[in-house]
C-alpha cells in the first residue's frame, strides 16, 4: 500500500516573530515542510518550501491484520520507512524547519498524521486498492504552521486504487 500526502495552504516561508507568538521575538524564515524517516530524524523525504501552492508525498507502507478487539473486528496494521509509533498508535511526521544557505534542514515545529484516527473501513479499503490518501491544510488559526496531533476534520482520510 502506499500513503499520499496531499497538502494545500501552506504558511509561507516566514512566522511568528514577535511577543504574541510561540516563536519567540526572532521568528522563522526560510521555512521548508517535509516527511522524517523513522528512527532518522534529519533523514527527510522531498523537502517543500513553506509557500509552495501544494505539496506532496508518497510513502512506500505494508499492511498486516492486527490483532482481534474485543468485538471480534481485525484492524489493519500500517508499517514503513516514514511511518512512526508502536500498532495501535502509527502516525506519520511532517517536520517544520528552516533551511540554510548551504542547505541544511533544522527542524523547529512537527505535525503529526495520526493512522489510528483513519476511519477502519477507509484503511480497509486502502489496504485492498493499494492507496490511502491524506488531505490537509498546513496553516494553522494563528496563520503559522500546522502542528502538534492531526485528526479528522483537520485531515480527510479516503482510500483510492493504487495507479
Amino acid at each position: 500500500m502506499r500513503i499520499r500526502i496531499d497538502a494545500t495552504d501552506l504558511p509561507g516561508r516566514t512566522c511568528g516573530a514577535g511577543p504574541a507568538t510561540d516563536f519567540g521575538t526572532q521568528g522563522y524564515a526560510n521555512i521548508h515542510v517535509a516527511v522524517q524517516r523513522r528512527n532518522r530524524p534529519a533523514e527527510l523525504l522531498d523537502p517543500q518550501p513553506g509557500d509552495a501552492a501544494t505539496a506532496t508525498w508518497t510513502l512506500e507502507c505494508t499492511t498486516t491484520a492486527g490483532a482481534a478487539d474485543p468485538a471480534g473486528a481485525t484492524p489493519v496494521d500500517v508499517r514503513g520507512p516514514y511511518v512512526q509509533g508502536r500498532p495501535g498508535g502509527r502516525f506519520v511526521y511532517l517536520s517544520w524547519g528552516t533551511v540554510d544557505g548551504p542547505g541544511d534542514f533544522t527542524m523547529f515545529r512537527r505535525a503529526k498524521l495520526m493512522l489510528d484516527a483513519v476511519p477502519a473501513e477507509v484503511l480497509t479499503t486502502a489496504a485492498r486498492q493499494g492507496l490511502l490518501v491524506g488531505r490537509l491544510g498546513l496553516t494553522d488559526g494563528r496563520g503559522n504552521p500546522l502542528c502538534a496531533r492531526v485528526v479528522p476534520p483537520r485531515i480527510t482520510w479516503t482510500s483510492e486504487p493504487s495507479p
